[in-house]
């Protein structure tokens, strides 16, 4: 499939520099809106007004009823639109990546190993989108889950492809390597944490994590969007 000459079509300037800050910045501010007309409610208190940026969760931008038992229709359409458009994009951009490392073949080999778990993230940032945590929470939480551990591996393999490559300056395989650190902790985070539902302080801890590890994310793939700008060369531009 990597080798097809079809791929060849997503090696351009669009999908591997501006498609990815695009849909950042359109993530972003979705949230964000999502976050000023959540009706309001949180695990522990479901008569707070409005969103709080500790007590809440993101996944609580998509339910379909808010904890107070408002119903949360904007909020959850913002929230599906915004996963969707982010799960889409890194897809297309992760199938892109592997056509710039096929000169080694350590480094395509990995890139393709990190490219298949990208792709395995992306659908998880899609579901999450699509299955509120307030009718199926299980489903929910294995899409939410998976995002974070599909993309460590991820992390981890571009990590050692960009150090082991000339393609692009090391600063990026540091950019990639703190990455895959913050996932990793946070993923210790998810199977070694308080639960939320234990205690208020536990749900302060689970919220400001994640809130930190979706901002760690966002930085990373903006970040490495740098570095295909400074050589052009590798593009097929439009």
């Amino acid at each position: 499939m990597f080798n097809s000459i079809n791929l060849q079509v997503l090696r351009n300037q669009f999908l591997l520099i501006s498609a990815p800050r695009i849909a950042v910045a359109i993530f972003i501010i979705l949230q964000i809106i999502g976050m000023w007309v959540y009706p309001g409610g949180t695990i522990h208190d479901d008569s707070t007004v409005g969103y709080s940026f500790t007590r809440n969760f993101f996944s609580d931008l998509g339910t379909y009823a808010a904890y107070n038992n408002e119903p949360n229709f904007l909020s959850m359409a913002l929230f599906i639109i915004s996963l969707t458009l982010v799960g889409t994009t890194f897809m297309l951009y992760y199938l892109s990546l592997p056509q710039l490392f096929k000169e080694d073949p350590l480094n395509y080999k990995l890139s393709i190993l990190g490219t298949i778990f990208a792709i395995g993230g992306s659908i998880g940032l899609i579901g999450t989108g699509l299955t509120p945590a307030d009718l199926v929470l299980d489903t929910h939480i294995f899409f939410a889950n998976n995002i974070f551990y599909c993309f460590m591996i991820t992390a981890l393999c571009y990590t050692i492809v960009i150090y082991r490559s000339d393609i692009l300056d090391k600063k990026y395989a540091l950019g990639y390597g703190l990455f895959f650190v913050l996932i990793a902790l946070y993923v210790g985070v998810l199977e070694w944490g308080p639960p939320p539902r234990s205690s208020q302080p536990a749900l302060i801890f689970q919220v400001v994590t994640q809130k930190g590890i979706v901002l760690a994310f966002c930085l990373s793939v903006v970040y490495q969007t740098f570095g295909f700008s400074e050589n052009r060369d590798l593009l097929k531009l439009d």
